[in-house]
């Protein structure tokens, strides 16, 4: 008797459906897939699309991965475009379509659900205008590229700060726009802690635009919008970019659940509650690798890893997916920000007791030419050591250092392992001692009490609520290159002969990057009455926090 062959549509054809599809066909050759896709094009590249504007990527076409006919050619694969699926019935197990060869159902043994998110648009006034846009699909980006060829704006206002709404700002600043950035939150890069929203604003207040946080867009005229506050900032072109929300009108119609997340709901293989419905990409509810909480992850790298697992066990395999660690990266002009696992404020916030390293080092030894400064923070949990997160930034090395801690944190290590990792090392590449060694390296004399550390938001919260006293180590030189608040300004070297003008409550010190207020704390060690900390990140990372709102 021969073998019945499955019949297997996806609902979404870019990242995670499009990779279900060539999954699937790789593993069945004989299975008839189907790819119901309601957008123009299947399978584009939409983390691309800032850099087409932005013209770093020129050519239109290499944004395009794959055709219908491409697909149909290769993989045998049949891909509906501008076809819309209105309705599943999951009893008789067809999905109701409706697009250019008109209305019917597709039956289907086993069904995946790939539709993604779509960018959340607050409300406003003036949202139809002709000069405003969102960026989501080859469609928004080739509109937004016409409008700048065609009208020439001047001025842009860029609504939201996170990964979209930067890399379009860093576009139109490309384009020769006098660019503002507007963002609700106290520090864009909301995600991020405040310390490294800040020294992203700076990369772009240092390329001429506006950063405005804090503040929502109320209403969107013909060349400028207005603010909550009642400020107004030109505007010839707007671009909102507020979030991403998933896509599950469909799966909520035909009865399946939704997270507390607002993603739809699947187990550890990425199945519905319906035996024969799979999903994947940004409209799931997935589990977060180090928090273990239910989180909705809308990135690239998770979605095809998802349609790849959700198309074997749609196929008969049983894969499991072990979830994400949200480990992201986007380039800020001349420099890049990237973190993975959990913020300092994601951490403190699920109630963990964390302890934070930072440092503010050379990406490579600084005696060979190019070395400039990385800022890497990491995040570990105080009564195990086990590494919980990590951020990094500067205008090299950022990549190389969050990619070592998100495969840290995918091999559970601790701040322990982190000290001994064998990094590659030459002089145009690292260091002897990575920053990773480093960072990790004063997190074990944290932890061992040997050199303890307070980050620079407890340093900033303990200080504002007079519950320490800042000691300045730092040279005059330095104070006055990166002048602070009121701090006692007692200089490293003078330290030992003026130990008597030291408070008797608790002492935070401070230097530059945290080295000399180490030499510091180790000096006045022995005096065991007294309560030392170092400021991990020294006034580097304080200063940064002088710019947010906590």
């Amino acid at each position: 008797m021969e073998k019945q062959i499955q019949k297997l549509v996806i609902i979404g054809g870019v990242a995670a459906g499009a990779t279900a599809a060539a999954r699937a066909r790789r593993i069945d050759p004989n299975a008839s897939i189907t790819i119901v896709e309601a957008g123009s094009y299947v399978s584009f590249a939409n983390c691309g699309l800032p850099y087409f504007i932005s013209r770093d990527i020129e050519k239109r076409g290499s944004l395009i991965l794959q055709t219908p006919e491409g697909f149909k050619a290769r993989y045998g694969v049949d891909v509906l475009l501008k076809t819309r699926a209105s309705s599943i019935d999951r009893a008789k197990q067809t999905v109701s379509v409706e697009g250019p060869e008109g209305s019917y159902s597709l039956p289907y043994d086993s069904l995946i659900l790939a539709q993604g998110g779509s960018p959340f648009v607050p409300p406003m006034d003036g949202l139809d205008g002709k000069h405003v846009f969102k960026l989501w699909t080859l469609h928004d980006m080739d509109a937004i590229h016409s409008y700048i060829q065609e009208h020439n704006p001047k001025s842009a206002v860029v609504v939201g700060g996170g990964f979209i709404g930067l890399e379009a700002a860093e576009a139109f600043i490309k384009r020769g726009l006098s660019t503002s950035i507007i963002e609700l939150s106290q520090h864009i890069m909301p995600p991020a802690d405040p310390e490294f929203g800040a020294m992203i604003a700076q990369s772009f207040q240092k390329a001429g635009a506006r950063v405005v946080t804090g503040h929502s867009v109320k209403a969107i005229g013909t060349d400028s919008v207005t603010l909550d506050n009642g400020d107004t900032v030109q505007a010839d072109i707007v671009l909102v970019s507020a979030g991403v929300k998933p896509n599950t009108a469909l799966a909520q119609a035909s009865g399946l659940s939704v997270g507390a997340s607002g993603g739809l709901l699947v187990d550890k293989y990425l199945r519905t509650e319906d035996e024969h419905i799979w999903a994947a990409g940004d409209m799931i509810e997935i589990q977060h690798r180090v928090s273990g909480k239910a989180v909705r992850v809308p990135l690239a790298g998770p979605a095809n890893r998802q349609g790849r697992i959700a198309a074997s066990n749609a196929l008969g395999f049983s894969m499991e997916y072990r979830g994400a660690q949200g480990t992201s990266i986007f380039k800020a002009l001349d420099d890049t920000f990237a973190q993975t696992g959990l913020s300092e404020k994601a951490a403190k916030a699920l109630g963990l007791d964390v302890g934070v390293s930072v440092v503010h080092r050379n990406h490579h030894v600084g005696y060979f030419p190019g070395a400039q400064e990385l800022s890497l923070k990491i995040v570990y949990e105080k009564s195990t050591g086990r590494l919980v997160g990590a951020e990094a930034f500067g205008p090299q090395g950022a990549d190389k250092r969050i990619d070592v801690a998100a495969t840290a944190l995918a091999g559970n290590l601790t701040i322990d392992d982190l000290a001994e990792l064998d990094l590659a090392y030459a002089p145009p590449y690292g260091a002897a001692n990575d920053p990773m060694n480093m960072a990790a390296f004063a997190a074990q004399n944290d932890q061992s009490g040997y050199a303890p550390l307070v980050s620079a938001q407890e340093a900033w919260k303990l200080h504002t609520e007079k519950l320490a006293t800042v000691i300045d180590v730092r040279t005059n030189g330095e104070k006055r290159k990166l002048p602070l608040a009121d701090f006692i300004h007692i200089p490293l070297d003078e330290l030992l002969w003026r130990k008597d003008e030291l408070p008797a409550g608790p002492i935070l010190l401070l230097s530059r990057a945290g080295y000399e207020s180490h030499i510091a704390l180790r000096s006045l060690s022995k005096d065991k009455q007294r309560v030392v900390k170092n400021i991990s990140g020294g006034a580097i990372s304080l200063s940064l926090l002088d710019t947010v709102s906590l």
